[in-house]
């Protein structure tokens, strides 16, 4: 009983950091993969339209914004354990949150469909979700974080390269 309190603590505290507006990235910080990340797959194919850091509504951006076409998959970038999947009111819509371990996570927002359930383990590449529209997003958007512990961090440079 006491681990559920615990792990529910966690969630609630993953989703609070992700919609806060004191936890921003840092600007300037190195272009480069932290030691320890884990291995990033790109989770769609959709074209990079927002950059970590971006000014968006006043705030910088604390992940990327990537378009796509409404109903393309959403695919887990790493492996893990689904720590939520449901809706976020308040920004997001449909959110899935990650835990790789080692206080990293990744979440994916703005979904359309989500296919994962919490406490589910995900391999890399796993279909977790479908674009869609929901919380802020106003056409066919994923918004990707990752962060350590709540802190967020650019995942471009953990990514790899796409021509």
């Amino acid at each position: 009983m006491r681990q559920a309190g615990l792990a529910l603590g966690l969630i609630l505290a993953l989703i609070l950091a992700l919609s806060a507006a004191e936890t921003r990235p840092a600007i300037g910080a190195p272009l480069r993969c932290e030691a320890g990340t884990p291995r990033l797959r790109w989770p769609t194919s959709g074209a990079l339209i927002t950059r970590f850091g971006a000014v968006v509504k006043g705030l910088p951006a604390n992940g990327i914004d990537l378009a796509a076409f409404s109903g393309m998959t959403v695919r887990a970038a790493a492996p893990g354990r689904v720590v939520f999947a449901g809706k976020e009111p308040e920004r997001f819509g449909q959110l899935i949150v990650i835990d790789h371990g080692q206080g990293w996570s990744t979440a994916y927002a703005y979904l359309g469909k989500v296919i994962v359930r919490e406490g589910q383990q995900v391999s890399p590449q796993t279909v977790i979700a479908r674009i869609g529209t929901s919380g802020e997003a106003k056409k066919p958007t994923l918004h990707f974080e990752l962060r350590r512990a709540t802190t967020p961090r650019d995942p471009l440079p953990c990514l790899p390269l796409r021509l």
